[in-house]
Formats: structure tokens, sequence, C-alpha cells
């Protein structure tokens, strides 16, 4: 689910959550009681406003959490706490008292009916389980068979939201699926145009794009989903290099000092062409901050330190690593021993030095893939293009 999207959901979850115990109580210990049962109304105890009280002290959590784009933990923390408390007030309030307990929440079954819509099989089992024992604890504990009935519906609907959370997730995994074929072939296509134009660096786009998500997964710091994207933008590093002539982008001597400012024009170039794509623009820094430097004296916006986003700190070294043990039309690959050495040598100045100690981690890693890759062919391939 997209971030927007599940800001969205969790916001209306919230609000009706909220909305449902509140009318509910209101409903079941004042109106009922006075016009249906004419009977005394209030809540069973001085207790159940320790309910409130905890669903007060969530709010300003649960903002907490959105303004942090961790919409995910809301619903656990929100859940967890309710469960808890819920069952500990139902405890106190009707100990001794077990035959008359009547209680429960219409919050429970809103809780199990929105299910589907998280699309998360471990929230579903959450609900459904957490639900359960709440119940199976309470009927233990005041020694009532009343919850026999709650829990007979809590199976029956959980049942009912597992079939529909299935469907859904098998919805929303072809759609996916189908958007990712369609991003992947759109990216293949950009490269296939950028690397006609440039053929030495055939082949660059996808090694430097293995290289950085190694290093990404070593750190342990993407999702799945975050992988995907990531992997995708690293391929489209240099699309702004489609905007430079050929006789710069091919020039076989060193460019002069006119050309250069040229060349450093295509990471903004880029980062604009794909500013717009699901998928690619929520890790555009990738594409426009490749080429900073930790000492700030790198291009196009002179960032220093921290102020460049991590994942592009990621991409540079993967860059530099790949162009050092690459060949060029005007010079012949590095060794990789020292294309090592010089990243090494580079923390604090042209790199951050704590992603260059997970260099070191991943390095092995990185010399498996390049000696895996089909140098061959490619070499074969831009042959083919000169001619």
């Amino acid at each position: 689910m997209i971030p927007v999207e599940e800001k969205r959901t969790i916001k209306w979850f919230l609000l009706f959550f909220y909305i449902i115990f509140i009318a509910s109580d209101i409903f079941y210990y004042y109106i009922l009681p006075k016009y249906i049962f004419h009977d005394e109304v209030g809540l069973p105890s001085n207790f159940w406003y320790f309910n409130y009280l905890v669903l007060i002290i969530l709010l300003p959590v649960s903002v907490f959490f959105n303004r942090h784009n961790k919409q995910n933990s809301i619903k656990y923390v929100l859940f967890i706490s309710y469960l808890f408390v819920a069952t500990v007030v139902d405890l106190v309030t009707f100990w001794g008292r077990g035959d008359s307990y009547t209680s429960g929440n219409t919050v429970e079954l809103f809780l199990i009916l929105t299910l589907p819509l998280f699309l998360s099989t471990g929230y579903f089992w959450l609900i459904s389980i957490g639900i359960a024992v709440k119940y199976t604890v309470i009927g233990l504990v005041l020694h009532t068979s009343y919850v026999i009935m709650p829990i007979l519906l809590l199976v029956i609907l959980s049942i009912m939201s597992f079939f529909l959370l299935v469907r859904f997730q098998g919805y929303v995994k072809a759609i996916s699926n189908n958007y990712d074929n369609q991003l992947q072939g759109i990216v293949k296509g950009v490269i296939a145009a950028l690397e006609l134009k440039d053929p030495y660096t055939r082949g660059h786009s996808e090694r430097v794009a293995n290289y950085a998500l190694l290093l990404a997964k070593k750190m342990g710091i993407l999702a799945k989903d975050e992988q995907k994207s990531f992997y995708n933008v690293c391929l489209l590093h240099d699309i702004g290099k489609v905007h430079i002539p050929d006789s710069i982008l091919m020039k076989p001597s060193k460019l002069s000092k006119e050309e250069f400012e040229i060349i450093k024009t295509h990471p903004v170039v880029g980062a604009e062409a794909v500013q717009d794509v699901e998928g690619l623009k929520e890790n555009i820094c990738v594409i426009r901050s490749h080429h900073e430097r930790w000492d700030g004296k790198g291009y196009p916006d002179g960032l220093k330190g921290e102020e460049i986003p991590l994942l592009a700190r990621i991409a540079a070294i993967a860059d530099a690593f790949d162009a050092m043990t690459s060949s060029r039309s005007y010079r012949s690959a590095l060794p990789l021993e020292e294309a090592f050495n010089r990243i090494v040598e580079g923390a604090g100045s042209q790199f951050d030095p704590r992603l260059v100690d997970e260099f070191k981690k991943v390095y092995p890693a990185w010399v498996n893939f390049h000696r895996k890759y089909s140098w061959a062919e490619e070499n074969l391939l831009i042959k083919e293009v000169k001619l």
C-alpha cells in the first residue's frame, strides 16, 4: 500500500474506532437501559473510565507515529493497548459477579470486519487470536459461560474476513506485479537508449544497481518493496546523460572545464525527468545526489556530510567502484584491489566513513559479482554498436 493511501486508511480507521467505541458505550449503558429496559443508567464501574483514559493517551502517540511515517505501528499499538486495558477493566469490574457479565464492545466487531483493509496476515491473526484470548481468560476467571457467544461470533466473522483478506491480497499482488513489470520494461528501455548513446557505459547501470543493492541489504536499511524502488532508481542514476551531446559524452581525451560543467548537469536533468514517476520519485535523491561528496566538494548542490541522503551516499560508492573497475575509451579498468584501496582512501573526503566500513564488509560479495558478470558478452555488444 503506498504511503498516502496508508495514511488515509489509518486516519479513517482511527476516526471510526473512536466513534464506534464511544457510541457503543453510550447506547449500551445509557440509551438502552433508559428507553428500552427502563433501568438504571451508567457505566458498570468507575474502572471503566480507564478505557477512555488510555484512548486519550493514544491520540498523541498516533499523531507521533503518523508524522514519522510509521502508520503500520499505529494499529498494533492501538489494539494491544485496548485489548490489555479492556480485559483488565472487565475482570476488575465483574470480579465476584461473573453471572452478570454481559460486556464486550461493538468496536471489536469493527476491528474484525476491517482486517482485510490492511492486507496483513500477521495483523489478522493478532486481532483474531487476541480477542479470542480476551474472552477465554474472562470466561475462565469469572466462571461465566456468556463468553461462548462472542467467541462463536468472532470465529464466524474471522473466517469471513480471512477469505476477503486472501482475495484482496491476490488482487493487490496481481496489480503490483503488473505495475512492476511495466516499470521494469520502461527502465530497461531507457537504459538501452542511454547505452546506445554511450556504448562504453554498457552494463554500468546494471552493475552499479547490483553493487548498491548488495550494500543496502548488508546494512539492513530497506524493506523488500523499498529494495525494488532503490534498484530501479540506481539503474537510472545516469539517465540525465541522454541530455549530454555525443561529442562530450564520448570524447576520448580529457574534458575541458566548459565540457565538464555540461557533464555536471546530468544529475539534475535526470532527477527532473523521473520526478513524477511512481515507484521512482521516492528515491529520486539517488539520481540527483550520487555525485555529491562527503567533504562538500561534489555536485550539483554541494551537499556535505549527512546532508547527502543515505541512499545517494551508497550509490556514490557503487558508482565510483564500477567506474574504476570497468574499461573506458580513455583508459583500462583498474584491478579490483586498487579500486578497493581508493574507496578506503576516500573515506572522510569523497565518501561517508561509516559507509566505507560497511563497504569493506560487503566487498567480497562485490568481487564475486564482478567476476561472474558477463564481461565477454558486454565487450562483444560494444563492438557491435561501434560497427
